[in-house]
């Protein structure tokens, strides 16, 4: 016997559903209908109305992150700082409109300064070559000292009341966040799926050395990517600031762990060029599921941060085996 065949017997012999093919969506979707059926059965108030949706309030903010999370993590990159970048473009916001600029100049003040921080991050990871998780964890520790400096550590209230409106409002009775999320979703899909954006993503990913002998520009294709999770992570602070009509300089601490919760269980491999929005999704309807559970059975948060972590370890541990069983 060939050592190839050999090799081959060893593959199917440690994956035996090796040659059944069965489509990542529908198996997360079934874990998702499985988790909705045990939380249902574990509290009666699961499914009520108003708990439902509390879930499509909750999910908006992770999931908006996870959409640039994803592109980043397409290119065999990660972002760390998307969850203080949110708690800072909140700060921005919320100051821009008690400093003068209004309404809408305090929204634009705040997307601009998240996309700022991406490209910075882009910069740094596709021009200096600096690892993304060093680029992106430096980043997360100066924008968190940069909002406790301007806020002096509290608080900001937002002075426009109609602001509340991108958290709290609705329309034709589906929460704003949740229509925003909605739209976010499907621009990210469109450009993964139909763009040259999206083709170049998912290249360097596979190989970035390959995409670079074959006339990719790796390095604005970074930049373009770690701005979009900037951009996303300003959204997201919006929405989050809207919702709570006030800014908070610690605001999103540890939904950069949540975020990549979402894109992993997704199924995003982690090594980059395999994934898509779709998948992101449901992972993030299955880590709002999950905390939202567990808020209703009493369960600590501290176990909850637990319990993603463990999520996150098994689904990259998961993808590693995927890796080497593929021939």
């Amino acid at each position: 016997m060939s050592k190839a065949n050999s090799q081959q017997e060893s593959k199917n012999f440690l994956n035996p559903f090796s040659k059944i093919s069965i489509p990542r969506q529908l198996v997360l979707l079934l874990i998702l209908i499985f988790m909705w059926i045990i939380m249902a059965i574990l509290s009666p108030r699961f499914l009520s109305v108003a708990n439902l949706s509390s879930i499509g309030i909750s999910i908006a903010t992770i999931a908006i992150l996870a959409i640039g999370q994803t592109f980043v993590i397409l290119t065999a990159g990660i972002d760390l700082s998307v969850g203080n970048v949110l708690g800072f473009v909140g700060v921005v916001t919320a100051l821009s409109m008690t400093r003068g600029l209004g309404f809408i100049g305090g929204i634009l003040a705040g997307i601009v300064v998240g996309t700022l921080c991406g490209f910075t991050n882009g910069i740094v990871v596709g021009k200096g070559k600096i690892p993304p998780f060093i680029a992106t964890l430096g980043m997360m520790g100066i924008v968190r000292g940069i909002a406790l400096i301007i806020s002096g550590g509290f608080p900001i209230i937002v002075p426009f009341e109609a602001f509340s409106f991108l958290g709290t409002g609705k329309i034709l009775k589906i929460p704003v966040p949740v229509i925003v999320t909605l739209f976010l979703f499907l621009a990210g899909f469109y450009t993964l799926k139909h763009t040259q954006i999206g083709r170049k993503t998912y290249a360097i990913g596979s190989n970035e050395e390959a995409s670079r002998l074959s006339g990719i520009n790796v390095s604005w294709q970074k930049i373009f990517v770690y701005s979009l999770s900037g951009f996303t992570a300003s959204i997201a602070g919006l929405v989050e600031t809207a919702r709570l009509f006030s800014a908070y300089p610690t605001a999103g601490s540890g939904y950069e762990l949540d975020s990549i919760a979402a894109v992993v269980i997704g199924g995003t491999s982690f090594f980059g060029g395999e994934g898509n929005i779709l998948q992101t999704f449901i992972g993030a309807l299955i880590i709002s599921t999950l905390r939202n559970g567990c808020n209703l059975l009493g369960i600590s948060p501290f176990i909850q941060q637990v319990l993603i972590g463990v999520i996150i370890i098994g689904a990259v541990y998961v993808d590693r085996i995927k890796s080497n069983l593929t021939p």
